[in-house]
């Protein structure tokens, strides 16, 4: 069955960078885009960022153009997201995400908590 499973989460001050990481098994990996979410408490779970199944095209929302990256490996089956100058607003639990055979399958999350 489908597997996400995520990691990098954590504590970091304003200003600093993350990393966040997820591992996918049980599907043709490289067939599939991925994506990654992220939900902060009391808001809706909002698409952070996209890549295509061959990485060629990468989607952004707005609120992190130009200072998060999501980038993936084919041979690994991992999806990353490089999160830099971060913000006390990018505060939330992020997921990983990807839509097989019309059904959406999501990790557990990894929360990432930007404060001084």
């Amino acid at each position: 069955q489908v597997q996400l499973v995520e990691s990098g989460g954590g504590l970091v001050q304003p200003g600093g960078s993350l990393r966040l990481s997820c591992a996918a098994s049980g599907f043709t990996f490289s067939s599939y885009a991925m994506s990654w979410y992220r939900q902060a408490p009391g808001k809706e779970r909002e698409l952070v960022a996209r890549i295509t199944s061959l990485g060629r095209t990468e989607n952004y929302a707005d609120s992190v153009k130009g200072r998060f990256t999501i980038s993936r490996d084919n041979f690994r089956n991992t999806v990353a997201m490089q999160m830099n100058s971060l913000k006390p607003e990018d505060t939330a639990v992020y997921y990983c995400n990807t839509r097989v055979s019309q059904s959406d399958y999501w990790g557990k999350g990894t929360l990432v908590t930007v404060s001084s």
